[in-house]
């Protein structure tokens, strides 16, 4: 699973449909998710940015990587990202 949008890095330079995976994941508990966006100019280079997040896990719900993807898409920076 991965999504691509069009992304900023630090130093102000757009990278044009920017290649963004979920990994690292792990959970804390019974309710939570602790996981790793890194971003990448394409699939096959180091990535540029990374972010580590955290949000809320059930455990009778979609595996903890869908379940990351679906958060992410509720945050402003990655809405109107699409599926890759």
């Amino acid at each position: 699973m991965a999504f691509s949008k069009t992304s900023e890095t630090v130093y102000g330079i757009t990278i044009n449909n920017a290649y963004h995976r979920v990994e690292s994941v792990s959970l804390s508990g019974k309710d939570r998710i602790n996981f790793h966006v890194r971003s990448y100019v394409s699939p096959d280079k180091a990535f540029f940015a990374e972010q580590v997040l955290s949000s809320a896990y059930l455990l009778d719900g979609a595996n903890p990587i869908k379940q990351a993807y679906e958060y992410l898409k509720t945050l402003p920076e990655f809405e109107g990202a699409i599926d890759c």
